[in-house]
């Protein structure tokens, strides 16, 4: 046994009072009239013997009320495996309120059990002690410590968020605050219930700080999300249906039958169907989207589930232009046959300028630029269209017959792409085309029908092994390439091996394949325009600078709100950051002014929370090793004293107050009732 405050014990020496009153006080002598003198002495005898016993009773019960009560002062405790710590104490609880802890324990959230927990941690301590309280959100309020009772109003106030930490992270924070203090000790408690995803406490590296883990279980682990959802074209077109992908994930291990998908678009409520998912899989369906208006949509995908229900909705916007723009750069006189492809196309509209009079600034406004039989592509212009290209544009080159390979070979270079060399005048016929790419994916309704391909009376012969993400849209006989794609970051670099001029080529009366081409090629993308935003994880997004002054302030307005990014303008685009300021799920409309919106975003909340799979406390402690105690308790038990004997040992000083009344009662007892 040991004692906290040892320096009360000095208080035994208050023994020595009721000792000394004992020896003077019981020393008095009282007169006693007898009528016969004849019993005196046996009256005397007797009287002496039953009081002296009960003096000394009353005696040993003052001693012992008193000891205890000293002993009760001093805190004596039986020390545990755990080392007890004394003085001043800093205890940071961090309560983990991401959206999986709206599951359910056996009476409660996992929320609401958390936060008892918290209390129960709280008031396990002094009042003199410090209390840090941390959520998910990792508030500034929160990065500070309070008194318990200050404490205990903040725990009140925690609620589901859609933030999400790794362990080791809040771990780091909680370190963070507690050297903020001046306290002797620093304690730190996790109240969560440890996704797989997230309980990285290994990471963690102070061996200094007391961790203790406190896991929560849910009664069922069961979730069904959707998971994300993309366009199969990148681009959206007016009155074009384009199929809109859903993927609806099971996180649980049983079958989810009966899953119904909805969709609300252009202010009505659509079922899509019933699906059946397998545990722990997904499965995609099909929405098909025609809009019927350009400019910006919405459109939200639901499902049913409970109880956790964050992950039940996508949101999910599309901006359709009001046409695409290709610009078709020539040396002498446009060519007819392309002038013509886009013409017959609705909503496209083609641009011709001259070589010698190129208008760079404007290269971003279009969709497609074609270099139409150039014999040479300057360095200026290589240097334009690798920028366009990087940041998400497309170019379609067609070579000239008498081309400068050296200068074409300095433009290829710049992606990169192969290089030409010499000009093969031999007829030859295109074999293969390649419908396994978004360029001729879907334009053929029988892929294995008989299509008149193109053919060549002469050609560039590519170099081979030096191209880096080279693919072969149409093929020769031999193998070799006609036209070869590049992707190149946001873009995209196709390459024709022959000219389009019809003395070379009968590429461009091939409509069953070069209408298709070109439409495809305009509206392609290497990386499909982003329909949807994470919160908390696509802290930037891009968006086309919708004037000339750089003095204008954007602003993001959602049903919870407006507020002003950070803006940052590079050239025609504009970077937003958000810095977690959108915190609810919907569509954010992008202002300059109230009366008008420039694009329509959708955030959806994180689905890192959905996998309702958790670490167990025996995957924790072989993570953690020695320093974490993972405190592992039934949901019933109060988890007060359980931290009390961890940091205090096993507490006798209640005890000690209680024999102290004990031993006050025996000597009232004995002094009304034991009659000498």
């Amino acid at each position: 046994m040991q004692f906290l405050y040892p320096t009360f014990l000095f208080a035994l020496t208050a023994l020595a009072i009721p000792i000394i009153l004992h020896l003077f006080y019981f020393r008095r002598f009282k007169k006693v009239y007898f009528t016969n003198v004849r019993f005196l002495r046996e009256v005397k005898e007797e009287t002496s013997a039953r009081s002296k016993l009960r003096n000394l009773l009353v005696l040993l019960m003052r001693l012992l009320a008193i000891a205890m009560l000293v002993f009760a002062f001093a805190q004596p405790f039986i020390p545990q495996n755990a080392e007890v710590k004394q003085g001043q104490k800093a205890i940071s609880v961090f309560v983990d309120n991401s959206f999986s802890m709206a599951a359910l324990s056996q009476n409660a959230p996992l929320l609401e059990r958390a936060k008892q927990r918290a209390r129960e941690i709280v008031q396990a301590y002094g009042v003199e002690d410090e209390f840090q309280i941390l959520t998910s959100d990792f508030e500034g309020r929160h990065q500070r410590l309070v008194s318990r009772e200050d404490a205990l109003n903040l725990i009140e106030e925690i609620r589901l968020s859609p933030a999400s930490r790794e362990l080791s992270k809040v771990l780091t924070r909680q370190q963070q605050a507690l050297g903020t203090g001046r306290a002797d000790t620093q304690t730190a408690y996790v109240i969560s219930d440890f996704q797989q995803n997230a309980a990285d406490v290994q990471n963690f590296r102070d061996t200094t700080l007391e961790i203790n883990l406190i896991p929560l279980q849910a009664v069922q682990e069961r979730n069904v999300g959707i998971d994300s959802a993309w366009f199969e074209a990148p681009v959206q077109m007016l009155n074009q249906t384009n199929r809109l992908l859903v993927s609806v994930r099971n996180y649980s291990r049983d079958d989810a039958d009966n899953v119904r998908l909805s969709i609300r678009y252009e202010g009505q409520n659509k079922p899509v169907g019933t699906l059946s998912i397998p545990g722990m899989s997904a499965v995609t369906d099909t929405v098909p989207i025609t809009p019927l208006r350009t400019g910006w949509h919405r459109a939200e995908l639901a499902i049913t589930d409970y109880p956790v229900q964050f992950d039940d909705t996508y949101f999910v916007t599309f901006n359709v232009p009001d046409a695409i723009n290709i610009l078709i750069i020539s040396e002498e006189a446009p060519n007819r046959y392309l002038n013509a492809a886009f013409a017959g196309m609705q909503n496209f509209k083609a641009e011709n300028q001259l070589s010698r009079n190129i208008e760079y600034s404007r290269f971003p406004s279009f969709q497609l630029i074609v270099l139409n039989d150039l014999r040479a592509v300057s360095s200026g212009l290589a240097s334009d269209l690798r920028e366009y290209v990087t940041n998400g544009g497309n170019v379609l080159v067609f070579p000239n017959r008498q081309a400068d390979v050296n200068a074409y070979r300095s433009f290829l270079n710049t992606f990169p792409a192969n290089d030409l060399q010499n000009f093969d005048e031999t007829p030859r016929e295109i074999g293969s085309l390649n419908t396994e790419e978004f360029v001729f994916r879907d334009v053929f309704e029988n892929r294995n029908a008989n299509l008149r391909l193109p053919a060549t009376k002469g050609n560039f012969r590519m170099a081979r092994g030096n191209a880096r993400g080279e693919e072969q849209l149409l093929t020769y006989r031999d193998g070799s390439a006609f036209l070869s794609k590049y992707r190149v970051e946001q873009g995209n670099l196709y390459v024709c091996a022959a000219p389009l001029n019809e003395q070379y080529s009968n590429l461009a009366q091939s409509g069953e394949v070069f209408i298709p081409m070109l439409y495809k090629m305009a509206i392609s993308a290497a990386r499909a325009r982003q329909i949807a935003y994470t919160i908390g994880r696509d802290d930037v997004i891009e968006a086309a600078h919708a004037t000339n002054r750089t003095d204008m302030v954007y602003k993001l307005r959602g049903q919870s709100g407006e507020f002003i990014p950070e803006q940052r303008i590079v050239g025609a685009k504009v970077f937003l950051s958000i810095s977690n300021q959108v915190i609810d799920a919907g569509f954010y409309d992008l202002q300059l002014r109230t009366d008008s919106t420039l694009a329509t975003y959708a955030f959806n909340f994180d689905r890192r929370e959905s996998a309702l799979t958790y670490a167990t406390a025996e995957d924790l402690r072989s993570r953690a090793g020695n320093n974490v105690n993972v405190i592992d308790i039934l949901e019933e038990t109060v988890l007060t004293a359980r931290i009390e004997e961890r940091s205090q040992g096993i507490v006798l000083w209640r005890w000690c107050l209680i024999l102290a009344l004990v031993f006050l009662a025996v000597e009232v007892l004995l002094l009304r009732f034991w009659r000498v």
